[in-house]
């Protein structure tokens, strides 16, 4: 990515590189700023981050025009003792 200025206030941005993408950031904290494939690499990458994390979160849904609110859940138990007086 070549060198840029932040667009609100002109300081030269940060370049910062995350896993395979190039992020450039206002040090004066006015943005962060990424070309559109760099936003794809990130969003495989907390996908990824999410698949092998566990149980307890979730991969980032693919967008589509034909999405609906995901239905209501009812609170998820840390214990099976938990059931009992709950």
């Amino acid at each position: 990515m070549e060198s840029n200025t932040c667009p609100r206030c002109g300081v030269e941005m940060d370049e910062r590189t995350l896993g395979q993408a190039t992020v450039s950031q206002c040090p004066e904290g006015h943005g962060v700023f990424l070309a559109r494939a760099d936003l794809g690499l990130l969003i495989e990458a907390e996908t990824d981050w999410h698949r092998n994390a566990g149980q307890h979160t979730a991969p980032m849904p693919r967008i589509t025009a034909d999405m609906t609110a995901p239905p209501s859940t009812s609170k998820v138990s840390r214990a099976w003792v938990e059931t009992l007086f709950g």
